[in-house]
């Protein structure tokens, strides 16, 4: 009942004429954002923060419009898979094996149409999870103590490790970079200056926004004038632009399982919409039985991954409200946003600020409808303005990225130090490397640190601190069992198939 109290109470501020009409303007520019190749939810919500931040909003505002973009962006997405069978994001990756199909059939209307009506019921689903369980772990998370937050860190890093697929050597080795990276500036204990080669510039470490747009936008910008992506074959939506009952009926269950496991998927920190959308595509085409046409335009192929990569979205914000744990890249970038504010996440946030906390979860439902609402009706625009020419479109991110970088402290040193880890990010990303992992390691590289010490402090440098209480056991349990079980089973599967 105290929960009613409280989301009732989020709905008054979510319905406040200033932040419905943030709400409507993020969800709007989230779905121009995930449809575009090149750009993702991490990349609109790192260019609009310094935004937010410098138009003076209110910390609950500028958090409804990130929120907005991040959701807007899972939505859209889905645009350029089906269309170009170029994922908007990485999340999509997996609706663009049955999407594009269903596109070439002359069903690209039904796709756009079905891929948003799954997205908004995992959106859902995902957010009365998020009502109902991010109170009571929040309440659970007051027994963590450094030494259970420290494990606690270790089994996000595990989680990216473990479900990496055939490349979790690569997601380690981003994590470490991200450590790494972390470690450079000013050591908060004992005052020296680490790693910076002697510039001023790297005093106060390397900012956050400056390694996001580079690793991410800058890079993206160097694959996408390599590839010379052409808009030549973009594939129109013929015929009916809705799907029917019967199709809805079909795609149901698959919807309502992939939500599901997608929003549990989301809860655990690092794993992400990617991981999300893989599991329940898998998951469904096994379900499917041997007579599916998944790889060739199986409806169910569109819904499952879209509704758990928008599920899973709404998930991370659960790991970021209640312990402080970015559940994903950009709920990373959100902590940056929160950070602004002198906001801190944790346990005390749902005491602290409430209004803060439900006026955001109440957004999700707002910002949810809003963005189906926009992307039924404007299929056909959506799809010509996919038709912008790379001439246009590559120097255009690349203007909007040095502004969003520039603005943080007005230095040439960050656009140069921007375009460096562009170059960087580009060539990882040619050999593999995930870059989610490596954005992960550089948030929690620092709190890593800092708990680490204050739990060895504790106890004058014993390590047993670290498998003292039952939580921090499981903990170190879990993530054992992620780094052990994943690679077995692949090893099982592959046996199967010999």
């Amino acid at each position: 009942m105290e929960t009613l109290q409280y989301l009732m109470t989020g709905f008054g501020v979510a319905l406040s004429t200033t932040n419905l009409l943030v709400a409507a303007i993020g969800a709007l520019v989230g779905t121009i954002v995930g449809m575009l190749p090149g750009l993702g939810p991490i990349n609109g919500v790192a260019i609009l923060m310094p935004l937010a931040f410098a138009l003076k909003l209110p910390a609950e505002t500028a958090l409804i419009l990130l929120a907005a973009v991040y959701m807007g962006c899972e939505f859209g997405g889905r645009i350029s898979s089906i269309l170009l069978n170029v994922p908007g994001d990485a999340g999509a990756i997996m609706t663009a094996l049955d999407g594009y199909p269903m596109a070439r059939q002359g069903m690209g209307g039904v796709a756009l149409s079905i891929s948003a009506w799954s997205s908004f019921i995992g959106s859902l689903i995902a957010t009365v999870g998020i009502v109902m369980f991010a109170p009571l772990l929040a309440r659970w998370a007051l027994a963590f103590g450094p030494a259970e937050y420290f494990a606690l860190m270790c089994f996000a890093f595990a989680c990216i490790t473990g479900l990496m697929g055939d490349a979790p050597m690569k997601a380690a080795l981003a994590a470490v970079i991200g450590l790494s990276l972390a470690c450079v500036g000013l050591d908060s204990n004992s005052g020296v200056y680490r790693f910076t080669g002697g510039d001023v510039h790297l005093s106060d470490g390397i900012q956050f926004i400056v390694l996001v747009i580079g690793l991410f936008s800058i890079s993206e910008i160097l694959l996408m004038l390599e590839q010379h992506h052409s808009t030549a074959g973009i594939i129109k939506a013929t015929g009916r632009s809705m799907f029917n009952l019967k199709e809805m009926a079909h795609t149901w269950w698959s919807t309502i399982r992939s939500s599901v496991v997608g929003f549990v998927v989301g809860v655990l920190p690092g794993a992400g919409a990617t991981i999300a959308s893989a599991i329940t595509y898998t998951m469904e085409k096994r379900l499917a039985g041997p007579d599916n046409r998944f790889g060739d335009g199986d409806i169910r192929g569109v819904a499952a991954p879209e509704a758990a990569n928008n599920a899973s979205a709404a998930g991370s914000f659960v790991p970021m409200l209640t312990l402080g744990v970015p559940g994903s890249g950009t709920t990373a970038v959100m902590m940056g946003a929160l950070a602004l504010y002198n906001i801190t996440p944790g346990p005390a946030l749902f005491t602290q600020n409430p209004t803060l906390v439900w006026g955001l979860i109440a957004s999700f439902f707002v910002a949810n409808v809003l963005l189906l609402i926009i992307n039924i009706p404007l299929v056909g625009v959506f799809a010509r303005m996919l038709q912008t020419p790379s001439w246009l479109l590559v120097p255009a991110i690349l203007a909007v990225s040095a502004v969003g970088v520039y603005s943080v402290h007005a230095t040439t040193f960050d656009l140069v130090l921007m375009s460096v880890f562009g170059v960087v990010g580009y060539l990882l990303r040619k050999q593999g490397v995930p870059m989610a992992p490596l954005i992960l390691g550089f948030v929690l590289g620092d709190m890593m640190e800092q708990n680490l010490r204050r739990a060895l402090s504790i106890t004058d440098g014993d390590v047993g601190i670290l498998v003292e209480s039952p939580i921090s056991i499981g903990l170190w349990v879990l993530s054992g069992l992620m780094l052990i079980v994943p690679p077995l089973l692949r090893l099982r599967g592959r046996a199967k198939a010999r």
